[in-house]
Formats: C-alpha cells, structure tokens, sequence
C-alpha cells in the first residue's frame, strides 16, 4: 500500500557498473549500535538504493524483502505506474549495514508481456525452496502470483477464498488486501496476510481493526490450497503491513502508518500461533471475544532506535524513521538473536527515502 505511496524475453542482468546509476549526494550510512529495546538492537541502516536505477529502471517502491541466502536477498516493487513490475537482487550485509543491486527480474504475464501498476501492485513476497520461483501478491485483486526466475514469466496463480476479492466482487477494500507474505523454513505452509478488514470485520471503538491471515498448505513450486484463517489486531491506527515465519508457533509482524505533518509509527511484534483458532466459517469477527484474536507483543518501536546519523526529508518523530514496508528474519547472530532487516518504500517520492536497516532480536 502507497502511503503520502518493448518486449524483452529474458530476466535484465546488466553489469553493476554500466547500469547501476547514483544520486547527486552520497549515500549516507550510519551504525554503531544501540538498543531499541530489551529485546532488540540497532545495528545500522544504509541509503545507498535512495534514488538510483539500475538497468534503466528506477529502484524506488521496495515494498517486500526476501533473504535467498547469506548476503543476498530479493526486494519486490509495489505499485509501478507505467514502468515494468519487477525483482531486484540485492547483496546486503548487517556488519557494516550496506546493499547494493546486482540484479533485476521483470515480472511477466503468461504471455510473456510485462505487468505494470495498471494490473499488478506487488506487496507480499516469498523465494520459493530452490531459489528458481517466487510468489508474489498483487493488492489490487487480491492475488497470489508465482514468477519463474529465470524469465520471469508467470506459470501459476494460488486460490484465493472469493470474499477475500476487493468488492463488489467480495468483503475487502482495494488498496487494503494482501500485504504480506510469508512462509514455513520447510515450505509446507503459507500465511498471506490482510493490510485492511473485511467489510463485515471492521473496526472497533478503539481504532483497532480486524484483520484476517489466511493460511495455506500445500507444496513449494506446487499448488497451495486454504486451510484456515486467523484474526489479528494492530495497535490502533496501524495497520499489518509485512511478516515472517519464526517457528510453526510464532510469527513476526510489523505494523505501521503515517500522520501528516508528524511522521511515521513503526512497530514489530511476535505473534503466537499457540491455540490459534480458525475464523473461516465467521461471517463478521466484530463482537468476537479477545481469545479468538492471535495474541502478540512488541519487540520494538523503530522510534526507540538511536537514530545513528539517519536525516530525514520530512518531519518524524526520529530521524531514522520512513515508510517501511518490509521486513526479513535472518539467521543466528552471536549471543544466539536474529538477523532483522526493514526496508523503506519511498513510493518514487523527493520526501521519502529507500533504507535499509539491520537489527539483532531476541525472539526467545
């Protein structure tokens, strides 16, 4: 979701150093550590993808993140106007917190044409086991996609429960539907995740609304099929925007908004999958009791962070903050925490800045 947000036949892999084009400043990078709270630690952040393109496109909209292994990850684009929806391959490291492209994936439809913002809002993204194909999910449907990674072209579609479909074809409110994505170590499972209610679920007298996350079964590369919903509550005013799979009892989760003239609020929960209880056959969550929501607690609040000698184009609470939008747990770090990355989407615009940040999480 935006918040302020010819035919080729082959993946584009042009060299770095013919394609990959600077901004006018340097890329400013910051570090040296420092806790954000009892469970997390600030390690760095880096600017080096604000305002630059790679291969003649522009690398702005990163709206998911996906770690393919060590140092190397895969960031989609959300909503991409007239430009080709697209991949890029990134090299990243947390220790001096850096990344660069090194790669670019156009994603393309069965007949191999290009998608572009005018039938695909890429937000949730998953690397399927092999690194050879990728789900992704398109807000505007919803939807939810797989990409071949050798050409990019689709070879499939998941099944998406019919009321899930933004109205009038169903309950869900365009430009509040799948967000995010995330799946098993083992990819037997699925969880695809509501930025928004469904009409019937809405929101309570607090401000919080109630999300659903389906979760699917099924095989990597294969087919997936629903086997069951869960409900789920943001702060008030905040909504779910991305999450990763920890263990097969706890999820994490980041929720997020923005306040004009004030900034942004992000923050990053653990989520209990302990006794979770199916919402499939709910017609409305409104009224149900509070056992029936995934219970959560905050990790950390990005405005805790030391702020490391981030700047920032517009006013926020702290200068490290923007609109992240994804999310990508690691492995193992020394003292037994998690690697964390975010990643901001600067939806193409002057104010806001594409950052990536590093954390460590004790996730217990």
């Amino acid at each position: 979701m935006r918040w302020q947000k010819p035919f080729a036949a082959a993946v584009v892999l042009t060299a770095l150093t013919t394609t990959l084009t600077a901004s006018a400043t340097p890329a400013r990078h910051g570090g040296g550590g420092g806790a954000c709270s009892p469970d997390a630690r600030f390690l760095g952040f880096s600017d080096a993808l604000d305002k630059i393109t790679y291969a003649g496109q522009p690398v702005a909209g990163l709206s998911a993140l996906n770690l393919t292994g060590p140092h190397r990850a895969v960031a989609l684009v959300d909503n991409v106007g007239t430009t080709p929806a697209r991949l890029f391959d990134l090299r990243v490291n947390s220790k001096p917190t850096s990344v660069r492209v090194d790669g670019m994936t156009i994603l393309r439809r069965p007949d191999g044409t290009p998608y572009n913002g005018g039938d695909f809002d890429g937000e949730g993204l998953v690397v399927e086991r092999g690194d050879r194909t990728v789900l992704a999910t398109s807000e505007r449907e919803p939807s939810i996609r797989r990409f071949r990674l050798s050409d990019g072209k689709q070879i499939g579609e998941l099944p998406v429960p019919s009321r899930f479909q933004v109205a009038p074809a169903g309950e869900a409110t365009s430009n509040a539907t799948f967000e995010s994505l995330a799946v098993s170590r083992d990819g037997l499972t699925l969880f695809a995740g509501m930025e928004g209610p469904l009409a019937p679920d809405g929101t309570d007298a607090d401000g919080r609304t109630r999300n659903r996350i389906i979760r699917y079964a099924g095989l990597p590369g294969h087919s997936y099929r629903p086997v069951a919903q869960y409900a789920y509550q943001p702060d008030p005013g905040l909504a779910l925007d991305d999450m990763g799979w920890v263990s097969p009892t706890e999820l994490i989760t980041m929720e997020r908004t923005y306040t004009p003239d004030v900034g942004n609020t992000i923050r990053v929960f653990t989520v209990s999958l302990r006794h979770a209880a199916d919402v499939t056959s709910r017609a409305s969550l409104a009224g149900a009791p509070s056992s029936v929501f995934l219970q959560k607690k905050l990790l950390f609040d990005l405005v805790n962070c030391p702020p490391s000698g981030a700047v920032a184009k517009q006013p926020q609470p702290n200068p490290l903050l923007d609109n992240v939008e994804a999310l990508a747990l690691g492995g193992y770090l020394p003292g037994g925490r998690r690697q964390l990355y975010l990643l901001s989407d600067d939806n193409n615009g002057a104010t806001q800045i594409t950052r990536l940040y590093s954390l460590a999480v004790n996730l217990h």
